[in-house]
């Protein structure tokens, strides 16, 4: 009985095809790069296709697959440590910002403060009254009686001080005379920031003009003995308006804004 051989799709591939076809595929994993220098090392160290059939093929693929796991697991490892390292940056310069800003406002903060301080002391000392001479006291009180007044009454105090001794303004308030006062002698009259006004008489000179503004402490000029006098000294007025004979209490008038005399 003679048999046929077996043609077609239903014919074994011989051995020799099979090795050939296997090292044909590896042939192609290191041309495309994935076997690289490893495979020439690991077809060296083994025996030739032709005695082996398969191990060689299957020693090689378990190599490079070991060797692409090391390099993606390195690989992922470098990725998510430069991805923490640039979070990490990334939050350092977040809270740098935030502290440069925090300092920038306590800063704005404190100096807001201390504009608000300065406003308020400038305030308040624009707002105080000072005795027209420094550590004095008053000689002669309001409305004293004697032939030496021409309204027959002191209009005003006077104020002990030898001649040359500075002469300040009791209050904020702007100047509206400075000259000869016939009997008062050399005077300046200021008109008061509350609307009153304040005169300082027998002057030897005065420092200020007509329309100046003045400030509570700031020296007017030094006093003296001109005009109608008996000796140095600084006749003081308050009046309510710039006429002789609206007179008040000197005294009553500087105590009212807050002045020990």
């Amino acid at each position: 009985m003679a048999f046929t051989r077996a043609t077609g799709k239903h014919r074994r591939p011989s051995r020799i095809q099979r090795s050939t076809a296997r090292a044909a595929g590896v042939a192609a994993l290191a041309t495309t790069g994935v076997v690289g220098t490893v495979a020439a090392p690991a077809f060296a160290a083994e025996p030739a296709v032709e005695q082996t059939g398969l191990t060689p093929v299957v020693t090689m693929g378990d190599t490079v697959a070991q060797k692409i796991d090391a390099q993606a697991v390195a690989q992922k490892q470098a990725a998510e440590e430069a991805a923490a390292k640039k979070k990490a940056e990334e939050a350092a310069r977040k809270r740098a910002a935030e502290a440069a800003k925090e300092a920038k406002e306590a800063a704005e903060k404190v100096r807001e403060a201390k504009e608000r301080a300065a406003r308020e002391a400038e305030r308040k000392r624009l707002n105080t009254f000072v005795s027209p001479i420094s550590g004095s006291y008053v000689s002669t009180g309001y409305k004293s009686g004697g032939a030496v007044w021409s309204s027959g009454s002191h209009t005003g105090v006077d104020f002990h001080a030898s001649s040359g001794t500075a002469v300040h303004s009791v209050g904020m308030g702007e100047v509206v005379e400075a000259g000869w006062g016939g009997s008062y002698g050399n005077q300046v009259v200021i008109k008061m920031n509350d609307g009153t006004y304040t005169q300082y008489g027998h002057l030897s000179s005065s420092s200020v003009s007509v329309g100046q503004k003045v400030t509570p402490g700031q020296q007017i000029g030094l006093s003296g003995a001109t005009g109608n006098v008996t000796g140095p000294h600084l006749h003081f007025e308050a009046r309510t308006g710039p006429e002789y004979g609206s007179d008040i209490d000197p005294v009553a008038y500087l105590r009212s804004h807050g002045v020990n005399v």
